[in-house]
């Protein structure tokens, strides 16, 4: 069973898109996993279990509906098979630093089953929207079955 991903590391890309993942996300992640778009600006990592869980969902989509295939098109197409090195590092291919625009500077995050890569100006973005952020999840969880 995969581990819980959590926790915010600060790190870089190196000209040869190499990445350092933090020692912490690598024992969740185990030494080879998967790598694809994410829908937030950002790139997923999954470990090879956690992706096995998250293609079986969205095989349960079916293939009858245009919407569901293009869901399926967005990730799998996507998808890379990952590696990290002898020394942390994993490399993120061209087209998904591209798509999230990293250049250099990223913020690594566990958000559960999978960690998240952002460069670190859309991160920021995303940070200075927390007021906002934190009103609509204190409305969420008032309006759900979950107890704090």
């Amino acid at each position: 069973m995969s581990k819980n991903l959590r926790g915010k590391f600060y790190h870089s890309v190196d000209a040869k898109g190499r990445l350092i993942v933090p020692a912490k996300l690598r024992d969740g992640l185990g030494t080879d996993f998967v790598m694809t778009r994410g829908i937030d600006n950002c790139i997923w990592l999954f470990s090879e279990e956690e992706w096995e869980n998250f293609t079986e969902r969205l095989g349960s989509l079916g293939n009858s509906k245009t919407k569901n295939r293009m869901v399926k098109r967005y990730f799998q197409s996507n998808a890379a098979d990952c590696s990290i090195d002898s020394q942390g590092r994993t490399i993120i291919p061209a087209d998904l630093r591209e798509y999230v625009g990293i250049d250099k500077d990223v913020v690594i995050i566990g958000n559960g089953e999978k960690a998240e890569v952002w460069s670190a100006a859309a991160w920021q973005e995303t940070e200075m929207d927390s007021e906002q952020t934190r009103e609509e999840i204190k409305s969420l969880l008032e309006d759900s079955d979950l107890d704090f």
